[in-house]
């Protein structure tokens, strides 16, 4: 079973501790949402389990070993990782951009074998983009992006997907349909770990919370709560609903307190 294991993590950057002594085990078939306000240390987090930064302290390891003592090949083949705010400057089709998550499997020369012809035309279709295959990827909107850079790291069928913020700047429907679709990913075996704001998405589809404030782990559960909302945001809220219905709705100080 595929385990990705944080041990002590420490980050600093400019003399301020961002992550503070973090330890965090994941393992196959969750689906993990990570929260906590803005500056709490999610991003850099995930970014230090994607192995794409090196901790002051402590390490990450995948399935016990290292990560930096893992190929890059084999990481990259392994783990996907989808940014918060991607950019794309090259004018290359919808297609393409997707085709390259294949890039670690791909030969050393040659173009694309069409043997990934089916598997990059089902992550089109599954995010939604099979109408915009061969427009320019500089050309679609924050959110289609988004959905292609979500394509990409699917079409390599990774044991490991970290995504940063995948639902900032989708439309309702499409947020929804991202957030079932980890939530599936991760049903099917695969290990997912995403930083989100919506709390009401990451209560209905996740499997665990991990909340972070000012860099530390304040909570590590299977329920959301509105206690914990409170902990994390320093704000109130009324959870509504049940199961797949479950929501949770901001109040107010004023509306709280009745002023």
């Amino acid at each position: 079973m595929i385990g990705l294991a944080a041990i002590d993590l420490t980050v600093r950057r400019a003399g301020r501790t961002i992550l503070d002594r973090i330890s965090i085990t994941a393992r196959a078939g969750e689906f993990i949402a990570v929260i906590g306000p803005n500056g709490a240390g999610k991003s850099t987090l995930l970014s230090a389990l994607a192995g794409l930064i090196r901790p002051d302290r402590g390490a990450v390891t995948l399935d016990g070993t290292l990560l930096g003592a893992l190929a890059t090949r084999e990481l990259a083949a392994r783990r996907a990782w989808v940014p918060q705010n991607p950019l794309v400057e090259w004018p290359i089709s919808v297609e393409r951009l997707v085709a390259l998550g294949l890039t670690p499997r791909l030969p050393a020369t040659g173009g694309l074998p069409d043997a990934f012809a089916p598997a990059i035309t089902r992550v089109l279709k599954l995010c939604d983009l099979w109408e915009r295959r061969i427009q320019p990827a500089t050309t679609l909107s924050g959110g289609e992006l988004a959905r292609a850079m979500l394509a990409r790291a699917l079409v390599g069928d990774p044991q490991v997907l970290i995504v940063d913020e995948p639902i900032a700047g989708l439309d309702p429907r499409h947020a929804i349909t991202c957030m079932r679709l980890l939530a599936a990913q991760a049903a099917a075996g695969k290990l997912v770990i995403a930083a989100l704001h919506d709390l009401t998405l990451a209560a209905r589809h996740a499997s665990r919370i991990v909340v972070l404030v000012d860099g530390g782990l304040v909570s590590d559960t299977d329920s959301l709560t509105e206690e914990l909302i409170h902990r994390a945001f320093g704000v109130q809220a009324r959870a509504t609903g049940e199961g797949n219905s479950r929501g949770f709705t901001i109040l107010s100080t004023s509306e709280k307190s009745g002023l």
